[in-house]
This record gives C-alpha cells, structure tokens and sequence, in this order.
C-alpha cells in the first residue's frame, strides 16, 4: 500500500477513534491535504507515532473545547493542571485506540507519550500530511492533523 493511501487509512481510523473515545455528538469536515509548514497550536495534544510508519497526530482546539470535553466525560470542569493531565490523557485515549484499530490491518504502530501544547508554533517537515476540522458545537472547534512518513 502506498503512503498516501496508509495515510487516509490511517486518518480514517483516527476519526473512528475519536468518535469511540469521545462521548459526545460533533462533525467532521472532508479531510484534506495540509499544505501549510506551520501551525500555531492554541492549546491541544501532541502524539508521536512509530513503528511501520512515523509521524505526529496533533489535536488541537481552544481550551474550551477540551474544557466541554472533559465535563462531558467527567461531569465537572477542568481548569489547570487537571485540564492539562485530561488533554493529554485524551490524545493518549485517541490514539492508543488508533494504534489498535491499524493493528487490526498489518501495520505495528506504536505511540509516545502525550505531549501537551500551548501557544506553541509547531512545524512540519514530511510531505504527507492530512487535516479536518472537528465540530463540537456552533462555537467549539477543534482541528485533527495528522504527518506520516514510512519507517526506513
């Protein structure tokens, strides 16, 4: 299977994944190519991927939109550092299933810890690179991109 189709097998199944961890009605865009080199990341998550491919899934939204998450699956706000561990337990959640679903294909990937973003600028380096706004509610938005390159 070529890279580029690995890609939206892979984002695919990130959108399933995000549907089965999140317990909450929300929309998607038809994911497109990513063309920009960076992105200022407002507040989200960072999940490293190995294995059979590499890349970088980043989830990433206003806190708010982790906030309404989070009080949705815990019924309480978060704020701080409990808003901080749940984001990064969130794209830990998401992607720990992602990893298992592509399992389920032949492909062994693996994932690192959470990275939790904040004003942060992150760039991109591979050529291969997928993206779709998430919709929470008319104000809450989010966005999914996702970077792979094939292991060597």
């Amino acid at each position: 299977m070529s890279l580029s189709e690995n890609l939206t097998q892979i984002f695919d199944r990130t959108l399933d994944s995000f549907k089965m961890v999140i317990p909450i009605e929300f929309t998607f865009d038809q994911p497109r190519l990513y063309t920009e080199n960076l992105t200022n990341v407002t507040y989200g998550v960072l999940i490293m991927l190995t294995g059979d491919i590499r890349g970088q899934l980043i989830i990433q939204g206003d806190q708010h939109a982790f906030q309404h998450i989070g009080e949705m699956m815990f019924g309480m706000q978060l704020e701080g550092e409990m808003l901080q561990s749940f984001t990064g337990e969130l794209g830990n959640m998401i992607a720990g299933t992602l990893s298992s679903k592509v399992a389920g294909s032949g492909i062994n990937m693996d994932i690192t810890p959470p990275d939790v973003l904040s004003e942060q600028q992150k760039e991109f380096h591979l050529m291969h690179r997928i993206h779709t706004p998430v919709y929470l509610k008319d104000t809450l938005h989010m966005q999914i991109i996702m970077e792979l390159e094939e292991a060597s």
